[in-house]
C-alpha cells in the first residue's frame, strides 16, 4: 500500500515538472492505474455535469467531430490523388495524416453510438427479461463499460506520454508531434465512459418512474 501511494505521489509530482521523460516513466508504474481510475470517473463526471448544463454539447460534439474528420480525410484524399496521377506530385503527409484523423472519428463516433445505445446489447433478449433482471443488465452494462474506459484510459495515456518522451514526429512532416494526435483516446474514452454514466442516470430514472428500460436502438436515430 505504502509503494502504491509513493506511486500515486511520484506521478502527480512528474505531471508538475511538465517533463515528458518523467511522466512516462512515472506512468510505468502501479500507481497510474490508481490516477487513472479517477481521472476516469472524475473526467467523465465532469463532461455528464457539462452535458447537463450546456445541452448544444451534448447533442453536437462527438457528431461535430466525426463530421470535420471526416470532410478533412475525403478533402485530403482527393486532392493528393489528383495530384499525384495529374500532376505528378504529393504531399509526404498525405498518406500518414488520414489515419490519425480515422482514429480521431473512430472513438468520438464510439462515444457517440454508446449515447445511442446501437452498440451490441442483446435488447431482444433483455426485453423478454423482468424488470430487475433488466436493470441488472444495465448496471453490468456501465461497470464493464467504465472498466473498459479504465483500461484503455491508463494504457493509451502511457502510449501518447512515451510518443511526446521519444519526440515522434507524424511521418511526412519536420514539426508535427503523433501526441498531438494520439492525446485524443484518452479523452474520447473519457467521453465515452460519460455516456455510459448519462445512459444509466436515465436507467436510474426510468426504473423510478416506471419507465421502460430498454428499447430498440436505430442506427443514425436519437
Amino acid at each position: 500500500m505504502g509503494s502504491l501511494v509513493a506511486d500515486v505521489g511520484a506521478i502527480f509530482s512528474a505531471i508538475l515538472s511538465n517533463d515528458s521523460w518523467t511522466i512516462s516513466e512515472a506512468l510505468r508504474r502501479d500507481g497510474a492505474w490508481v490516477v487513472g481510475f479517477f481521472a476516469t470517473l472524475v473526467g467523465a463526471g465532469l463532461v455528464v455535469w457539462v452535458y447537463r448544463l450546456v445541452p448544444f454539447i451534448d447533442r453536437h460534439l462527438e457528431r461535430t467531430v466525426m463530421v470535420w474528420s471526416y470532410l478533412i480525410i475525403a478533402a485530403v484524399i482527393f486532392v493528393e490523388v489528383f495530384r499525384r496521377f495529374v500532376l505528378s506530385e504529393q504531399a509526404p503527409w498525405s498518406t500518414t495524416l488520414p489515419p490519425f484523423l480515422f482514429l480521431i472519428m473512430t472513438w468520438f463516433g464510439c462515444a457517440f453510438n454508446v449515447r445511442l445505445r446501437t452498440h451490441l446489447a442483446f435488447a431482444e433478449f433483455r426485453m423478454s427479461m423482468p424488470r430487475m433482471g433488466q436493470m441488472l443488465c444495465l448496471t453490468l452494462d456501465v461497470v464493464l463499460w467504465f472498466i473498459f474506459c479504465w483500461i484503455v484510459v491508463v494504457t493509451s495515456a502511457r502510449v501518447t506520454v512515451n510518443s511526446a518522451a521519444n519526440f515522434q514526429i507524424m511521418l511526412g512532416t519536420d514539426n508535427v508531434m503523433q501526441w498531438w494526435f494520439l492525446t485524443t483516446v484518452p479523452i474520447a474514452f473519457i467521453l465515452l465512459c460519460a455516456r455510459a454514466i448519462e445512459n444509466y442516470l436515465d436507467d436510474i430514472a426510468n426504473y423510478r418512474s416506471g419507465d421502460d428500460l430498454i428499447s430498440q436502438a436505430v442506427i443514425g436515430g436519437e
